[in-house]
């Protein structure tokens, strides 16, 4: 979310450099020409914003997709995706539509122009509630997969614990903190997510690689009479099955929250007339991964697939080299999520300041300002990851408060003002 820098040159002329820089708060917070060190930026391509905007759809929500056609079965699970992906695209658009007539430069700046500095506020706070408990999320996952985690009285080892053994240094604390140290950090502290465009698109190549390891496993399996026809349609028998019906709407809402960074891409767009067009490309992507991966995860474990469908390649997957598709497995979805840290990182950090510096210079022109901020926030989220029990709570609490506020409800409610 941006909140105050410069005033940005009209669209059509948006990649040049020779204007006049004026102060003004509600102006977007990466529209700084004159700012040493960002002279040679001419603004975005569309690939680069498409990757960009991709990794913050696709992030912890896409392992949880497959349960939720467990709980609604084949049919209306993959409907239910499709048509969350045509519900996201149009809150978008409206959003975009109305930061144009109001020329508005943020989410923050157009709740502000329809609801006052309370509405301002509001959307500042859901997406920092928002963003920390999907990083703790992200950061308590790698753990689990690098380090290994214990639940129900099973120890179930991570991929350096198989490897190398039971060590300080395999250990669950020590692995987080060497990847925060040297790979959430330095990915923090670029100033433009435009910088992030490459390790974005490193990071949908994970996910694919994911989807082509289990759509491979798939078809073995198929081919060798290993799975069973997949429940089509839900099992309703009682009141207590008609509302399990409704636990998947979290995972939902969560999987494709991705409004709290259009008008960050939106505002380094070279021509910001393709913002609907990164959109719709984005979104189409992310949809088909999220079918193929729900269609064949369910396939593959039926009525057995985990909350985390993660889990479910632990063990003997009853086909030839097993274990080193689930090291594979496990090892491309821990280096997605670290890659996509960085970006749903991104607009935490500009929201903080936002709410708490809302009359001082720009945060890209105040380095001290913009360190602190970045030290803070990375290590309340690492003592997050190391004290918070279960992914789901922080996943539950967010899919079902900021995420649908952020995704939906405000959006809504600034059409009806």
């Amino acid at each position: 979310m941006l909140i105050r820098n410069v005033e940005p040159e009209p669209e059509n002329n948006r990649a040049g450099n020779n204007y006049i820089a004026v102060v003004d708060e509600n102006a977007p917070l990466l529209r700084h020409d004159n700012d040493a060190g960002f002279d040679d930026f001419n603004g975005a391509s569309f690939s680069g914003a498409v990757f960009n905007l991709s990794t913050t759809i696709i992030g912890a929500g896409i392992m949880a997709l497959p349960a939720t056609l467990r709980e609604l079965g084949m049919v209306p699970g993959l409907v239910a995706i499709i048509f969350m992906a045509f519900l996201t695209e149009k809150s978008i658009e409206f959003l975009i539509r109305f930061t144009r007539a109001g020329k508005s430069s943020s989410y923050a700046t157009l709740m502000g122009h329809s609801f006052g500095i309370y509405g301002k506020a509001l959307i500042q706070l859901c997406v920092i509630v928002n963003n920390i408990g999907v990083l703790i999320v992200y950061m308590i996952i790698i753990g689990d997969v690098l380090s290994g985690t214990s639940a129900n009285g099973k120890h179930h080892p991570g991929i350096f614990e198989g490897w190398f053994g039971a060590h300080w240094w395999t250990g669950r604390t020590f692995v987080v903190l060497l990847t925060t140290l040297a790979i959430f950090a330095p990915l923090a502290s670029f100033k433009r997510i435009d910088s992030l465009r490459f390790t974005s698109a490193l990071s949908v190549g994970l996910a694919v690689a994911f989807l082509v390891i289990a759509v491979g496993i798939s078809i073995v399996k198929i081919l060798s009479g290993g799975i069973r026809m997949p429940k089509l349609f839900p099992d309703v028998t009682d009141v207590t099955s008609v509302f399990n019906l409704f636990t998947v709407v979290p995972v939902f809402v969560t999987a494709y929250i991705c409004h709290y960074n259009v008008h960050t891409i939106d505002n380094e767009l070279e021509d910001s007339s393709q913002i609907q067009g990164v959109v719709r490309t984005s979104l189409a992507l992310c949809s088909s991964v999220y079918i193929m991966i729900s269609f064949f995860g369910f396939l593959l474990f039926g009525e057995g697939t985990l909350d985390d469908v993660l889990a479910n390649f632990d063990t003997d997957l009853g086909i030839p080299f097993s274990a080193v598709l689930n090291d594979a497995v496990r090892l491309s979805y821990a280096a997605h999520l670290m890659l996509v840290f960085p970006v749903v990182f991104f607009p935490l950090r500009l929201n903080i300041d936002g709410l708490l510096f809302s009359k001082s210079k720009p945060l890209v022109m105040d380095n001290f300002r913009f360190a602190s901020l970045t030290i803070s926030l990375i290590s309340v989220i690492f003592l997050g990851a190391n004290f918070i029990p279960s992914i789901w709570d922080a996943f539950q609490f967010t899919g079902a408060t900021a995420a649908v506020c952020i995704g939906f409800i405000f959006p809504a409610a600034i059409i009806l003002r």
